[in-house]
């Protein structure tokens, strides 16, 4: 059998097909599967061979949070999809617990189609509000990713002051917050003022690796990242353990630190 020509045909019935109407839809070829609420975007990919791997760039910038908290003991995850990045927190960092929280049970229930491992002692899936969670719930995790979104893109109750004010109160005293936006959200500008808000200038926003997404940092502790050559040298030393470009991360996390301070969406930063 023609392997290519298999998975060109299901990616044609795939186009071909009814809407998803926001529900999640699976679409299988022969090396990948890919998570979607429409057709235009991609949520979530997997790569069959290695289920564990981060094959969007985006999901590889949001782990340099690695480089402000290289050993988390507690991460919260403000959304699922086909869990990218819980699997590889799971499987690389053994010594923390992980606990996501996503608002459609429909995508919960495609767990294990992308190899979700189970609850466990580690690894917790909640069906919930991310917002909601963040606000009732007590737990201290030293970092929050928020990469929640519907088919009509990120709920607004993720990028307003009084989630980023949750997320500040429930960090540790060193934490860390990382949250996904798609480079053409017109409310880039607003996010950045509301989280600008409650951190202060401890924020850093630019471009994730090979994607069209931004990526923003924002921190507790002290208000200045380490410097460029501190967080290259980290980077270096999470290179053993971590298939990721930390280094370019760290290079665009400091320069995005003026482009959060003067917010000109648009510009491309590289390193």
């Amino acid at each position: 059998m023609d392997h290519s020509h298999a998975s060109f045909d299901a990616y044609m019935k795939f186009l071909a097909g009814p809407s998803a109407n926001g529900a999640p839809v699976v679409l299988e070829t022969e090396h990948a599967l890919s998570l979607h609420f429409d057709l235009l975007a991609t949520q979530s990919f997997m790569s069959r061979r290695d289920p564990d791997r981060l094959a969007l760039g985006y999901t590889r910038t949001m782990m340099g949070f690695l480089l402000l908290q290289p050993a988390p003991t507690r991460i919260s995850m403000i959304g699922l999809g086909g869990g990218s990045l819980a699997k590889y927190c799971y499987r690389h960092l053994p010594d923390t617990r992980i606990v996501a929280i996503e608002i459609d049970p429909g995508v919960i229930a495609l767990r294990d189609t992308f190899c979700i491992p189970p609850d466990d002692e580690r690894l917790e899936v909640i069906c919930a509000d991310g917002a909601e969670y963040v606000r009732s719930n007590d737990a201290c995790p030293d970092v929050i990713l928020v990469d929640g979104f519907l088919a009509h893109g990120m709920p607004a109750q993720l990028g307003n002051a009084a989630f980023y004010s949750a997320c500040h109160a429930r960090l540790t005293g060193d934490g860390v917050m990382v949250a996904n936006f798609v480079d053409d959200d017109p409310h880039i500008p607003y996010y950045l003022d509301e989280a600008r808000s409650v951190f202060g200038e401890s924020l850093s926003i630019f471009l994730a690796e090979d994607s069209g997404n931004y990526t923003l940092f924002a921190w507790k502790g002290a208000p200045r990242l380490p410097s460029r050559d501190t967080l290259l040298a980290r980077a270096r030393g999470l290179a053993t353990t971590h298939p990721l470009n930390l280094r370019g991360t760290a290079r665009r996390l400091k320069q995005g630190v003026g482009l959060a301070s003067d917010w000109t969406i648009g510009e491309e930063l590289t390193g």
